[in-house]
């Protein structure tokens, strides 16, 4: 999360930061503008999900599983979104991919609920797709560093 927070902030960015509160660890990190503090993680995801137009998952543990597995469950049931749902890092994620197509198989997912999800190892990919995946009203609002609207 902090990767994430630093280069919003370098961009020019405002953070919210999500934190859950815990006795052993998770202190916002000082890239973060605002923090609001969650005693659930229940409650923390629910946030997450509320106000996201997509999500890009990094290489982490459980609780990147735990969020990246309910915004998918979420998108497909149509209960947000539809937007897309990233994995950056194809190294790491090969894996849970190779799970994925085993859970097609045997029937326990089907092909089309694995069309939000990308796999990429570029940032700017990345951020392409979640460009591309806008309503055209929010691209329009959108401009890059150099002020121009972005490609």
């Amino acid at each position: 999360m902090e990767a994430a927070n630093r280069g919003a902030k370098e961009a020019g960015g405002a953070c919210i930061g999500c934190n859950i509160v815990l006795p052993f660890e998770q202190k916002p990190n000082p890239y973060v503008d605002q923090v609001v503090d969650f005693n659930y993680f229940f409650v923390r995801k629910v946030m997450l999900v509320k106000y996201s137009c997509a999500f890009v998952c990094l290489p982490g543990g459980f609780g990147t599983l735990d969020e990246m597995f309910e915004a998918a469950t979420l998108i497909q049931c149509h209960k947000i979104g539809p937007f897309p749902l990233i994995l950056l890092g194809s190294n790491f994620w090969k894996h849970l991919i190779d799970l994925m197509y085993q859970m097609e198989e045997e029937g326990a997912i089907s092909h089309k609920d694995t069309g939000f999800g990308y796999l990429t190892d570029s940032p700017a990919e990345a951020v392409k797709m979640i460009v591309d995946s806008l309503p055209a009203t929010v691209t329009e609002r959108l401009t890059t560093l150099s002020g121009d609207a972005p490609s």
